[in-house]
Formats: C-alpha cells, sequence, structure tokens
C-alpha cells in the first residue's frame, strides 16, 4: 500500500529473509519509509525488529532479499543511515559537547568545527547550558536527547531509533514523546522507529507496520491520522482507540 505517492522513497526493504542458527527470523519483510516520514514497526519481543534494524544498517545480511536508500541498493553497506539503541551509549569521561561532536569527527571534522556545529542544536534538543557537563550530571530523559542529537547528526538521512524510550520511567518518557513530536518538525529527517508499545506507535507515527510472532511478517501497515493534529487528548479519542483495537486484532 502506497500512502506517500508525492514522496520521495528513502528506505525500502525488498522482501527481506534472515535465518541465525537454522532458525527464520525474517519472513519475507518488505516496508517503505518516505522523506520526512516516521514510520513504527511494532510487533512482539523477540520477533525480528532488531534484526531488521541491525540489516538496514549494514551490520548484518540477509539470506535473501535486499534493501534500497534513496533507491540505491544498499545491502551491507555501512554509514548510510544513524542507528540509536535504547541505552544511550554516551561515553561517560567525555563532555556532552564532545560525544554530540563524534560522528563528525569520525567522518574527518575537525573537532573545533564539529564542536561548533553541535553546538547549533543544542537548543533545539532541549540541552542548553549542558555541552560542558558529562552525562552522569544529566537526567535519563537528558541523556536521551543527547543520544538522539548524536545520531541526528550522524546521518541527517535517515535514522534508526530502536526502543530508545524504553528505559525511561513512565513519566519522562510520556513527555519526551511530546517533546518528540514537537522536535521532529523542525528536522529534515526520516525516522524508522521500533516499539512493543502499540500506545507510543499511535502516537508518534505517520504509518506503523505490525509484525507477526517469529519469524517476523508484515501483517498489516496502517496510517495514523487524526484530526486536530497530536495532543493530550487523543490518547482517549475514538479514533486512537480503533487504531489499537486494530493492532492488538494483529498481534
Amino acid at each position: 500500500m502506497n500512502t506517500s505517492l508525492n514522496k520521495t522513497c528513502k528506505l525500502r526493504t525488498d522482501r527481506i529473509f534472515k535465518n541465525y542458527e537454522g532458525m527464520p527470523i525474517l519472513d519475507n519483510v518488505s516496508i517503505e519509509l518516505y522523506e520526512n516520514e516516521f514510520v513504527s514497526v511494532l510487533g512482539p519481543s523477540g520477533c525480528g525488529k532488531s534484526t531488521l534494524f541491525n540489516i538496514i544498517s549494514g551490520l548484518d545480511t540477509p539470506e535473501s532479499g535486499t534493501y534500497y536508500i534513496d533507491g540505491e541498493e544498499s545491502a551491507g553497506k555501512l554509514g548510510k543511515v544513524s542507528y540509536m539503541h535504547q541505552k544511550d551509549l554516551l561515553l561517560p569521561w567525555k563532555r556532552i559537547i564532545d560525544n554530540l561532536a563524534m560522528p563528525l569527527v569520525i567522518k574527518g571534522t575537525p573537532k573545533k568545527e564539529a564542536r561548533e556545529e553541535a553546538a547549533k542544536y543544542l537548543g533545539t534538543f532541549g540541552l542548553e547550558g549542558f555541552g560542558d557537563k558529562y552525562p552522569n550530571q544529566l537526567s535519563g530523559g537528558m541523556r536521551q536527547r543527547a543520544a538522539l542529537l548524536r545520531a541526528y547528526l550522524f546521518s541527517r538521512n535517515i535514522m534508526l531509533l530502536d526502543e530508545p524510550f524504553g528505559a525511561l520511567d513512565a513519566i519522562t518518557r510520556s513527555k519526551i514523546h511530546y517533546w518528540l513530536l514537537n522536535v521532529v518538525k523542525k528536522l529534515n529527517t526520516s525516522i524508522l522507529f521500533i516499539t512493543h508499545d502499540i500506545e507510543e506507535a499511535i502516537l508518534l507515527s505517520d504509518r506503523i507496520y505490525v509484525l507477526s510472532e517469529r519469524p517476523a511478517r508484515v501483517k498489516d501497515e496502517i496510517k495514523v491520522e487524526f484530526e486536530g493534529g497530536r495532543n493530550k487528548d487523543i490518547i482517549t479519542s475514538p479514533e486512537f482507540n480503533q487504531i489499537k483495537k486494530r493492532i492488538m486484532d494483529n498481534l
């Protein structure tokens, strides 16, 4: 189902099949991500979502099938997308600004210029005034925002987010959801998001792919639209609950 006829396809997987030690993990998984789109991949724990991300990021290869980034076959190629895991993975001995600058330095940008470029986004990501702090001086939510900014600086084209808020407490997680809804409007990026939280997927996504138990197959593709935009009231709306029921019927 092509829901974005007037947009450029940034990422497309084509019948990805993957085994692990003789056990099927992914069974002909085909998904699409369009420019400036937020798409969630939702499925039970252990169904193969992270394996799919490892393949897209070039860290793993499929038995069959391939994927395309900006129309170019990219299987096995590293550095085409950014990848943020559940843990923030910030280096504790480096200041936040130096953690953020790392992707740019790795790509060859001089340290001073890399820090200056990273500093431009501190305000957007709610980190203004914290560039000289160390990770242990930040709250869990702030560390996740820093990790998200670091991923964005690595690749502003396509971001893979693998349950990045799963370790946060419920209140912090709710706050960061609404923060993320606002910040993605300012970023020229396309996001593929892994979660097994149904409400999180509905709140954040333009579209949702629902995967089956392992081996993962695409069971449903859902376009998420709300009249009047997204706010705290939508989670009790009839539209929200209809989508939630549709997802639960597929899991």
